[in-house]
């Protein structure tokens, strides 16, 4: 059965999965927050992976698939790693840096990726043109990772019962 805490988490990644079916500027989506959010609060690996990657897929089933979505979903299972560093202590900076970390990964491996049958002047050509996007995921991650740890954080202190239980001590 569904802890109180994993039904929080999940209802959270899926509201945020279907803001991407709502209009917004290029890149500024909730996915890679998703993926982070996911690695630093599911305790079972298999589901952080499985919960973003399947919600974001049902969104892609609406907006259309394309030929990068291994690359893209790869980019997003390595946020969903960066989330288990997060897992033991989270902080506005580790979280931030996480976040900043995140958007990085994705615009270097999408990017390489569009240009991987192009020459190198050609691979320097799908970084400057991703420039302008690069902002908008900066923007879009860093308003969704708030949204969704600033989120989870106030609805924990207010219900204990969606806090990490603490280890008892031997």
């Amino acid at each position: 059965m569904l802890s109180p805490r994993n039904a929080v988490i999940a209802c959270m990644i899926l509201v945020a999965a279907a803001s991407r079916l709502l209009p917004h500027p290029p890149n500024f989506t909730p996915i890679a927050a998703m993926a982070l959010f996911s690695g630093a609060h599911l305790r079972d690996r298999r589901a952080a992976f499985v919960l973003p990657l399947a919600a974001m897929f049902l969104s892609d089933l609406v907006l259309g698939l394309h030929a990068l979505i291994p690359v893209v979903y790869g980019s997003f299972a390595l946020i969903v790693c960066i989330g288990f560093w997060l897992c033991q202590r989270s902080t506005i900076l580790r979280i931030a840096t996480a976040s900043l970390a995140g958007s990085v990964l994705f615009y270097l491996v999408t990017n390489f990726a569009c240009a991987l049958p192009r020459s190198l002047e050609g691979l320097v050509d799908c970084y400057v043109a991703g420039i302008p996007f690069f902002r908008n995921t900066l923007l879009g991650d860093a308003f969704f990772n708030t949204v969704l740890f600033g989120g989870f954080a106030v609805a924990a202190h207010a219900y204990p019962k969606l806090r990490e239980p603490t280890p008892a001590v031997a």
